[in-house]
């Protein structure tokens, strides 16, 4: 229980300091809650720290931050330094306004499901570095992994994890996008097997998996799995530089408990580091080592030895942040004070030596004096870390409402700033790439604290901005976000290159129309089929007469190819919205099940006569 104590003790200490945080200087207490002006701070700062941050009307933000939105199930798109929110991008739910979830494409790759729990967008890489592609992002809910397009911003596809529960050690690319890594949260029987929970310690397992991405399309399919013991499995990281081809989470619960996880996982003083050999992973399944376990290859470490390795990590790990030579691997222990830095070459040394203090199930636990370089004395509650390009990590503090930056090599705490409320996640600008941008760190907040105007009940969560360029941090801009952040990454505008419409002759939908005059309804039976044309500003066919019990599907097609000029199809009293880009086909179908006359019209702005943009489906009895 000695865990716990320090926990408790830890939690206290931490109050204490938000309590006195809330009569500190600007930018880590309650001054925001004044109305309007400076927040009380000194004015000179403040000023500067709008200059800053102001990107004047017309002007482009330098920085594009992508962030996860928690249950909401979406991913949103703001721009740094003006923190401002452009654009939500749905992924794991259903979304009006853009008609993601409706037509038939969507509502397809959603199978079924209305949510999910984002938690860690990650970038494409090449040779460790982003490279504008792809997002892909976890559904810790749903066990699934979802891949965004940067061409076009949109979800391209999803797809399910088998025997990973509680997809949340997710999504972390490898140094060329080989693999998006994925690890399960929660332990339970493998292939939708069944054991009482009192069989935990032995039948239930966790999973660590890699989920392969083709190098041309970035399509996802399950590659490999390792079985694991029945521990939690959080945060993960990729190898680099001489790591390339390992990956590493962090993991709790060694007791192997159940119930109240607060109290009967909180007893051991270590838990594990994992660090896995997934280029060993990947060559052991193309010989046929492993074993099909709901439909996918799962390796046996007991079976299969030299895969993966368990380092003893200090009081419950939330993150494991490989520095950006790949030498070091930082391990950040929730209840311990320190960031453990375990270093790669001693670890492949104490690999060669079998220098282990035992197992897990099969898998080596590697003597904890063996790796360990140093302890940095972050502070209470490290959560996560991130680096800048001038050698310096930075380190989330949950319990303190801070970010600690310390010095990689001399292992020396640098500077600390204030932050308003429960940091979890931070994310540096390219901080987890080979080659990060520095100058900017976002601290994502679990709570706000009142620091805005009013909302009820219901709070937002709080993101603030820091520059990182000097040897003290500096607060510049404090934002209020969609539920819930949990991680984000940050990348220059330069490295994306979107599209604006969809080319028309890259249009290969088979049901696309460019001419009024090739508008078509077809009728086989109960089934209505309609081709329909949309531009500025009309549809055509304008009227639709079906009866009731018809099936009826329409293939709309937008045919502008000019910026901004979206369409949407929505019809009056059956649910539905389809939002069309320029260039674009997309499919909606129902059932007629209500007779009446019922209005179609556009749902997106797109000229002065909008208002006319309309028409009528006709439902006879």
């Amino acid at each position: 229980m000695r865990k716990q104590a320090r926990f408790l003790a830890a939690l206290s200490a931490a109050t204490s300091l938000i309590v006195l945080a809330g009569c500190g200087p600007s930018g880590g207490g309650d001054k925001g809650a004044t109305k309007g002006g400076a927040a009380g701070g000194d004015d000179r700062i403040a000023h500067d720290a709008a200059q800053r941050t102001f990107v004047p009307p017309g002007q482009l933000d330098d920085y594009y931050l992508f962030y996860s939105g928690g249950h909401s199930g979406q991913v949103y798109l703001a721009g740094i330094p003006s923190m401002r929110h452009i654009a939500t991008i749905p992924v794991f739910t259903p979304y009006p306004g853009t008609g993601y979830g409706y037509d038939e494409e969507s509502k397809k790759m959603l199978g079924g499901y209305t949510w999910g729990d984002v938690h860690h967008p990650s970038l494409s890489k090449t040779n460790g570095d982003y490279d504008g592609r792809w997002l892909f992002v976890n559904d810790n809910a749903n066990n699934r992994a979802a891949r965004i397009d940067l061409r076009d911003m949109k979800t391209h596809q999803i797809i399910k994890i088998p025997n990973v529960s509680g997809n949340h050690g997710s999504a972390f690319v490898t140094n060329n996008t080989e693999y998006i890594l994925s690890a399960s949260r929660f332990s339970a029987p493998l292939a939708g097997g069944f054991a009482p929970v009192s069989q935990y310690k032995t039948a239930y397992h966790g999973i660590v998996a890699g989920v392969k991405i083709d190098p041309k399309t970035g399509n996802m399919s399950n590659g490999f799995q390792i079985k694991m013991p029945p521990l939690d499995f959080d945060l993960g990281s990729t190898g680099k530089g001489p790591s390339e081809g390992w990956a590493f989470w962090t993991s709790y619960n060694s007791e192997r408990a159940t119930g109240r996880l607060e109290v009967t996982a909180s007893k051991n003083p270590k838990d594990y580091v994992v660090a896995c050999n997934w280029k060993a992973a990947e060559a052991a399944v193309k010989a046929g080592k492993a074993d099909m376990v709901g439909g996918v290859p799962v390796i046996d470490p007991a079976k299969v030895p030299g895969i993966v390795y368990l380092l003893p990590t200090p009081s419950s790990p939330h993150g494991v942040d490989v520095t950006p030579d790949g030498k070091y691997m930082a391990a950040s222990g929730k209840l311990a004070p320190v960031v453990t830095i375990f270093d790669f070459a001693k670890l492949q040394a104490a690999i060669d030596k079998k220098d282990f203090t035992g197992d897990e199930d099969g898998v080596p636990v590697v003597k904890f004096e063996s790796v360990k370089t140093a302890e940095v004395p972050v502070g209470m509650g490290p959560l996560h870390t991130e680096y800048d390009d001038q050698g310096n990590a930075y380190t989330s503090l949950f319990l303190e409402s801070a970010v600690a930056k310390w010095k990689v090599g001399t292992w020396e705490v640098l500077d600390k700033i204030p932050v308003a409320y429960n940091v979890g996640h931070i994310a540096a600008a390219g901080g987890n790439t080979s080659h990060p941008y520095g100058k900017y760190l976002v601290s994502l907040n679990k709570l706000s604290k009142g620091r805005h105007i009013t909302t009820g009940p219901s709070q937002p969560e709080s993101s603030q901005l820091i520059d990182i360029t000097g040897n003290k941090m500096t607060m510049l801009y404090e934002t209020f976000t969609e539920p819930e952040p949990h991680y984000a990454q940050i990348i220059k505008t330069d490295a994306i290159k979107p599209i604006e419409v969809y080319p028309k002759d890259e249009n290969k939908n088979p049901n696309a129309i460019w001419n009024p005059n090739d508008a078509t309804i077809t009728r086989n039976g109960k089934d209505v089929t309609i081709k329909m044309f949309t531009i500025r500003t009309f549809f055509a066919p304008t009227e639709i007469a079906v009866n009731k019990g018809d099936r009826v599907t329409i293939h709309v097609t937008n045919a502008e190819q000019t910026r901004d000029e979206i369409h949407g199809l929505g019809i009056s009293e059956y649910n539905l919205n389809v939002v069309i880009d320029p260039g674009e086909t997309k499919t909606v179908s129902f059932v007629a099940d209500k007779p009446g006359v019922f209005p179609f019209y556009c749902t997106n702005f797109c000229s002065a006569l909008h208002q006319e943009m309309q028409g009528y489906l006709t439902v006879k009895p």
